[in-house]
């Protein structure tokens, strides 16, 4: 419960006035007023009655959350010899959609200079009024009332999180029940533990999973119990294996199911985009896909794509690379979706999206040293991209242009810009809120063009879509000066609710961009899902698969600084045919060459009884029998279901 008579003071330095709890804007200059409520990481204090002030700045609202009564002002930031207790948070910045991050610590006591760790983001709910702040639910009791792709989905989200959780010694944490908490769709963790002298294994995943069974609901009870015993038992001891499980859990839930004529999920995309030079600028160097205005839905065409640039480089190549990019890279990723979902290896895709960056890396770069570009001259563009397929979308990413999911719930920035800040967060050197005041923090650390593929490290992530969603994709003339999380409610979740439509709020958002800043090219993307999901009357059943079909596997798919991103770009998607062996054409090969030893020697071991040949010390030379490959076919993009590349016609909204 907040106290009335507290006030909320205005982040502009100029202002700093005092404002109501209940205001979104600040009564003085307008500006935006951001509620950072906090959770309180330990239990062995008392913060406080609800209502109370605590430290002149934070404002108690029930245990273990507080509220930042002067978020214009930085927070207590930890000493740098102390950053090791918390880099884990640090290092995990990537996977912020699910795990909270560092605001700061608070200093309770003087004497003892005890430090309580403050994590902003937290998984908690907040109502329209700000009345109520409450923590969401956790996973064992929202469970039972979701549906079977929710649960397969909450599962999937754990699995891949809990690889780089025990790399930072934290995996324990996705065994706490009390920790683990959904928002809608989302896995999110109130904070984190460490897994102390001995590292968490799979098989206690299993052991907590079981609990989960009673629950399950029917499609995927059988499923959930053949996970359970396989990671128990140690028949699945990689997350490798035990997302392969899930995935295939996943399309199983997804298809057509016996006795329904039509997928038990159907998600129809609609795509609306627009870009405008903005009043500070000359020209416009931003670039988008499908053309500005255009209003883009599946069905009725084949493929739904969303790409939005930000040249860098000026009037003399900041428009050319981002044009370059849109028209390589999105031929490129319709290549690589021209196939049935069913036979689309999502993993391998991911890799897919990752070259088809590389690939206009290397366009741009080529340019660039064809036209002797040096230093800053050289153009470049930032890139993200957003392509959705079936019950997922694949959102791949590079630079500072972002992605960000709206669902009823939440808004979500998913992508983590690649500037200074970020990587001094992620190499455990900052935390971000302090990192944002150092001089340079929000240079790019890379971007398409500016060096060869081999030093680019792009991101390519995959999300389960479960519920109706808003992905916004947008360069920093409207992302600066966090524009999204002020405005997402009241501009952007009216789509949701039918209140507003695709076309007029993508102008609303541009004349947000330009009004209250103003200060360049401004480019945006809004992707619609709309998802409608009928519980199968099946049950499906896990595949644990062999060793052999382990791949290494991360939620974002996002590489290291010290790994290379190949320049090939060979398309690799896997077109897994129904005629394929499941053990592989190497298995077939090896088994063929040694029937053909065996046949060999018996034949030779014949003739030499009956005396045909003259005995020899020297061995016979096997006969060795190629395995006919298994031709992958793709179905061409039909021509006829393409999006026009120029907005001379847009089509109306229905």
């Amino acid at each position: 419960m907040e106290n009335d008579a507290a006030t909320l003071y205005c982040p502009n330095e100029y202002c700093q006035t005092a404002n109501p709890l209940t205001n979104k804007f600040c009564q003085q200059c307008s500006t935006s007023l951001p509620k950072n409520y906090l959770w309180v990481v330990g239990n062995n204090f008392s913060l406080g009655s609800p209502g109370e002030t605590i430290a002149d700045r934070y404002l108690v609202i029930d245990k273990s959350i507080i509220l930042d009564l002067k978020p214009g002002l930085l927070p207590q930031i930890p000493e740098l010899d102390k950053l090791e207790t918390i880099k884990a948070y640090l290092k995990l910045i990537p996977y912020r959609l699910h795990i909270p991050q560092v605001y700061g610590i608070l200093s309770l006591d003087r004497q003892s200079q005890s430090e309580i760790l403050l994590l902003e983001k937290p998984a908690i709910l907040v109502s329209d009024s700000f009345t109520q702040v409450n923590i969401c639910e956790d996973l064992l009791t929202a469970w039972s009332q979701a549906s079977s792709i929710r649960q397969m989905n909450w599962l999937w989200q754990i699995a891949h999180l809990w690889q780089p959780m025990l790399t930072e010694g934290v995996a324990t944490s996705l065994l706490d029940p009390y920790l683990i908490r959904v928002e809608g769709s989302l896995i999110k963790l109130l904070e984190l533990r460490f897994d102390g002298e001995q590292s968490a294994q799979l098989s206690q995943l299993g052991e907590f999973w079981q609990q989960l069974i009673q629950n399950a609901k029917p499609a995927i009870a059988e499923f959930l119990t053949q996970v359970t015993h396989a990671l128990i038992k140690e028949h699945i001891f990689s997350t490798e294996q035990l997302i392969t499980v899930l995935d295939q859990g996943l399309t199983s839930l997804t298809t057509t199911s016996p006795g329904q004529n039509s997928l038990t999920q159907n998600t129809t995309i609609t795509i609306i985009t627009q870009t405008d030079t903005g009043p500070s600028r000359q020209r416009n160097e931003d670039a988008c896909y499908p053309p500005s205005g255009f209003l883009l839905s599946k069905p009725p065409y084949s493929h739904a794509l969303a790409i939005v640039c930000d040249g860098i480089g000026g009037h003399e190549g900041g428009n050319i690379a981002s044009n370059l990019a849109i028209e390589t890279i999105q031929q490129r990723a319709i290549e690589l979706t021209s196939v049935p979902y069913e036979n689309i290896d999502p993993i391998t895709l991911l890799g897919d999206l990752e070259q088809a960056v590389a690939l206009v890396n290397d366009k741009i770069s080529q340019r660039n040293d064809a036209e002797n570009r040096q230093g800053r001259q050289r153009m470049g563009t930032t890139l993200v991209m957003a392509l959705p397929i079936a019950h997922e979308i694949y959102i791949t990413h590079i630079g500072d242009s972002r992605a960000y999911w709206i669902t009823r719930q939440s808004c979500n920035q998913i992508t983590l810009d690649d500037d200074v800040a970020s990587r001094e967060v992620r190499l455990g050197y900052a935390v971000y809120r302090e990192a944002l005041q150092h001089s340079g923090s929000g240079s790019l650390v890379q971007a398409l063009g500016m060096s060869k593929s081999g030093s680019l490290h792009p991101t390519a992530q995959r999300f389960i879509i479960d519920e109706d969603a808003i992905f916004l994709l947008t360069s920093d003339g409207l992302s600066d000066f966090e524009r999204i999380e002020e405005c997402w409610d009241t501009e952007i979740l009216p789509i949701m609710t039918g209140e507003a439509n695709l076309p007029d709020v993508a102008t609303r958002l541009i004349e947000i961009a330009n009004t209250r800043n103003g200060h360049d090219n401004v480019t945006i993307a809004l992707v619609h899902c709309q998802v409608k999901y009928i519980e199968p009357d099946i049950k499906i059943k896990a595949e644990i698969p062999d060793i052999s079909t382990s791949r290494t596997v991360n939620l974002t798919h996002q590489t290291g600084d010290d790994t290379n991103i190949p320049s090939n770009t060979q398309q690799n998607t896997q077109v897994l045919a129904d005629t394929q062996p499941r053990l592989g054409s190497k298995f077939w090969l090896v088994l063929l060459i040694i029937l053909g030893l065996l046949f060999s020697s018996a034949y030779l071991a014949y003739l030499y009884k009956y005396n045909t040949i003259p005995p020899t010390n020297t061995e016979p030379t096997p006969t060795t029998t190629s395995t006919p490959t298994v031709e992958e076919e793709q179905e061409n993009p039909d021509e006829n279901n393409q999006p026009p590349t120029s907005p001379t016609n847009p089509t109306p909204e229905n």
